[in-house]
């Protein structure tokens, strides 16, 4: 997708210009400019919540969407930006990345804070190690997706995700939720294989026995530390209420997890093998823990299961190619639309670390040309991750009081050929330079 860098307006061109000149030309990510007040004339107006406008004004102030409708009126003093051919959509969520916390994953370790050594790191959280300067993010935010929850991943207790906005130039600038969710990667079970006589057989068979008693031996650790965190949960709340009990000693890996196991914080439990989400879904209901699956490859293939146990799904795998030699060469592409025929709620992600998040509008699009409608592929990447995150007050769709991230295309925003012409962070207006344009000016002109 090519972007349009040419803003229209004389007004926006002279708020742009106050930036400082070193935002410009020495970084990716070039600031956003102040919250003011705005008005988006003119547009078609896609709200996802409803039925399209098809020439409507988007009023926003503060930060928040103020009014959206056909016949709005623009307050006195408003920035107008008139929208004539122009489509205004709900910026997108990528759910399923780890953007900002590894740059190049290969050759440059310096660059890479996606993971903690040892297997149970639950008090480690991506925002700390968030690089807002990664170009990752640049590239990212200028397609469409204006919000992402950013994952750490290793070991088996991996840490905390957050929820951030794709503009500003510290973590606390971008974080909307820092502590969104918790990410557990259970072991997976050996297995076998058929082998080729029966030396081979019986070294399969001990290999499996070795893994899974491996396996077993770290599932109770974690069963073990959950309860602990239980406990630890009960006994700080008991001194809360009675001070003269002894003090008990502060434990932040076990402070950590205790809003997972009341259930106010959500699990992200990576499987794809069918027989590892059902497994998945069976610990955390077990240990009452409130799960939603990541990568969900085979999630097709036991939808009644999914939606019996009202368990999400955020899709990894929609572009991968075909994992067994016997899957049509559409398995993953079509995966999303038996989903939404089992009445499975699900959410489409890039399925990618960083530098390819940007493809996540082209994933949702493959998915659109694969049986999945075209209204449902806009909402996998809107309104449907907001609502399994429990943030859809705030993202998804367009419509009042809810926070102002948009972007505003000359085209359909899940289409390659579609360029970005405008785009609001946080009611920001956000420029559209990266370091994809900023290579382009660099060397177009070249010899």
């Amino acid at each position: 997708m090519r972007t349009n860098r040419i803003v229209g307006t004389a007004g926006i061109l002279t708020m742009l210009a106050a930036l400082p000149a070193a935002a410009q030309l020495g970084s990716f990510n070039p600031p956003p400019g102040p919250q003011k007040t705005f008005a988006l004339t003119n547009a078609r107006i896609v709200p996802v919540s409803g039925p399209e406008i098809a020439s409507g004004t988007i009023v926003i102030s503060a930060g928040r969407i103020l009014a959206v409708g056909a016949s709005v009126t623009v307050p006195a003093g408003a920035q107008v930006i008139d929208g004539t051919g122009l489509r205004v959509y709900p910026g997108m969520m990528d759910a399923g990345t780890s953007i900002g916390l590894s740059e190049i994953g290969q050759g440059a370790n310096a660059t890479v804070d996606v993971s903690e050594v040892g297997s149970f790191n639950p008090n480690a959280q991506a925002f700390f190690g968030l690089n807002p300067q990664s170009a990752h993010i640049g590239v990212a935010r200028v397609v469409g997706i204006t919000h992402v929850v950013s994952r750490p991943t290793g070991g088996i207790l991996s840490g905390q995700a957050a929820l951030l906005n794709l503009a500003g130039s510290t973590a606390p600038q971008m974080a909307v939720n820092r502590n969104l969710a918790m990410v557990i990667e259970l072991p997976r079970s050996g297995f076998g294989g058929r082998g080729f006589g029966g030396f081979q057989a019986a070294q399969n068979a001990s290999n499996t026995q070795d893994v899974n008693r491996t396996r077993t031996r770290q599932l109770d650790s974690l069963r073990a530390l959950l309860k602990d965190a239980e406990a630890y949960g009960k006994t700080m709340d008991a001194y809360a209420r009675d001070k003269t009990l002894p003090r008990p000693k502060q434990d932040v890996v076990l402070a950590s997890l205790v809003p997972t196991v009341r259930g106010q914080m959500p699990v992200l439990m990576v499987a794809d093998r069918a027989t590892d989400i059902k497994e998945a879904v069976g610990f955390a209901e077990e240990n009452k823990l409130r799960v939603i699956i990541v990568g969900g490859r085979d999630a097709w293939q036991i939808t009644a299961f999914l939606k019996d146990h009202d368990v999400p799904v955020l899709i990894t795998s929609v572009m991968d190619l075909p994992t067994r030699e016997d899957d049509p060469y559409d398995v993953n592409y079509g995966a999303p639309a038996k989903l939404a025929q089992g009445g499975v709620r699900f959410a489409i992600t890039s399925g990618d670390a960083g530098s390819e998040a940007r493809n996540l509008p082209y994933t949702a699009g493959m998915a659109a040309a694969f049986g999945l409608s075209k209204d449902d592929a806009l909402k996998s990447v809107t309104l449907w991750p907001a609502q399994i995150f429990g943030v859809a007050d705030k993202f998804g769709t367009i419509e009042a009081g809810k926070i102002a991230n948009l972007v505003i295309t000359d085209g359909d925003l899940l289409e390659a050929k579609t360029n970005t012409k405008y785009l609001f962070i946080d009611g920001r207006l956000v420029p559209l330079d990266t370091k994809h344009t900023d290579l382009n000016d660099k060397f177009k002109d070249r010899p």
